[in-house]
């Protein structure tokens, strides 16, 4: 049997009151099993403060997870905030890690963490809960999910990576146990009687707008032609390059992909580089064919209403954890409704459901499994959700 809890404080000045708020809460909501782990999300400001080293180190489990910048639990949604989404077991076993510094090579490093954490368990994890740092030039979101894949390709990831509440996301960092990093992926991987399930909220199809284009010259995030076109140029001919400067929804085919199950993915896009080239969050396959969508805050609610809904319809649901993309805030922003996305969670999840959300800088999720296979993907503008 699995247990969850959700537990918060916004104690942000003295660790010793965050710490006993957070065992408070604790011992009133949960009996810890043999086998313990936490989900631990937060502001970055309770890094600078102590908090969050000083709550981490004094708990009976190991904790990983990112900054963010807002937060919801079944009790609070809130900014400045530090939320734990506790699961124990004794038939579900967890195990915790965090890679070395990521500027080297991506896929060593990785298997090394993951080799390191997996040493004494003799199958595969049923689940990885994947943290990594915000996506960059170096590493779009898709490198983390192609490293855990040769590694794992029959397990399912599900994940967030690191953001906080500023414009460039500088101050975000990943966290495990006490640490917290700019350079590391923080994770945890799930053995035993655990049954994953996941859900996925996009901006609606209906949404897309009149532009519809083919990527004819790619490789990884970067994309050089579109329609045989110098990519800037063709945003410029198409009078979109000034809409550019804000974060506009690409909704992507992956055709070229042999795991491609005919659910697009949405890609958020960067920059331009000196020569035109085009820079993406995360992968865009040459050949693929795109499609802008509209994000508005009747967009984003609509579907995170939808997709939550489900959770309170399945059966055998011990918690919830829930990654909605940084970038579905901006129209929320610009109403002046920052947290509805976390509202409707909390107002529209079964009290008895234990659930922890927060803020994503790019969302990892299966869109399916197939004869027990996932379908990994990165995804931006998404909410996931997994059920546990």
């Amino acid at each position: 049997m699995l247990k969850c809890a959700s537990v918060y404080t916004h104690e942000i000045d003295v660790p010793e009151i965050a710490l006993a708020d957070i065992k408070a809460q604790l011992n009133q909501k949960i009996t810890l099993l043999e086998h313990s782990v936490g989900i631990v999300m937060c502001h970055p400001e309770y890094i600078a403060t102590g908090v969050l080293k000083h709550v981490c180190e004094n708990l009976p489990f190991d904790l990983a997870g990112i900054t963010t910048a807002s937060q919801a639990v079944n009790d609070e949604v809130g900014e400045l905030i530090l939320t734990i989404f506790v699961m124990t077991s004794d038939d579900v076993c967890f195990k915790a890690g965090v890679t070395d510094s990521i500027d080297g090579e991506i896929d060593a490093i990785t298997k090394a963490a993951y080799e390191k954490a997996a040493a004494h368990e003799s199958g595969l994890p049923k689940l990885a809960i994947l943290f990594p740092p915000f996506p960059d030039e170096r590493h779009s979101g898709d490198s983390y999910v192609k490293a855990w894949k040769k590694i794992i390709p029959s397990t399912p990831f599900f994940g967030t990576h690191a953001i906080d509440d500023t414009v460039s996301f500088k101050e975000s960092e990943t966290i495990y146990n006490g640490m917290n990093k700019k350079d590391a992926i923080s994770f945890v991987l799930c053995y035993g009687n655990i049954n994953p399930r996941f859900f996925i909220a996009t901006l609606p199809e209906n949404s897309t707008v009149s532009i519809r284009a083919k990527v004819t010259k790619s490789h990884g995030n970067f994309v050089y032609e579109v329609n045989n076109m110098n990519a800037q140029k063709f945003f410029i001919d198409a009078d979109m390059h000034e809409n550019m400067l804000i974060p506009i929804p690409f909704m992507i085919d992956l055709l070229k992909r042999d795991d491609y199950d005919g659910v697009p993915v949405i890609r958020g896009y960067s920059s331009f580089t000196e020569d035109g080239t085009a820079v993406f969050f995360g992968d865009i396959d040459e050949g693929s064919t795109f499609s802008l969508l509209e994000c508005t805050s009747d967009n984003v609610l609509s579907t995170s209403l939808r997709e939550i809904k489900r959770i309170n319809t399945l059966s055998n649901v011990n918690g919830a954890l829930l990654f909605p993309c940084a970038v579905r805030r901006m129209p929320l922003l610009g109403a002046n409704k920052p947290l509805s996305e976390l509202q409707i969670a909390k107002n529209t999840i079964n009290p008895d459901i234990p659930f922890m959300m927060g803020y994503a800088g790019g969302e990892i999720c299966p869109t399916s499994i197939k004869n027990g296979v996932p379908t990994n993907r990165f995804h931006n503008y998404s909410l996931i959700i997994l059920v546990v």
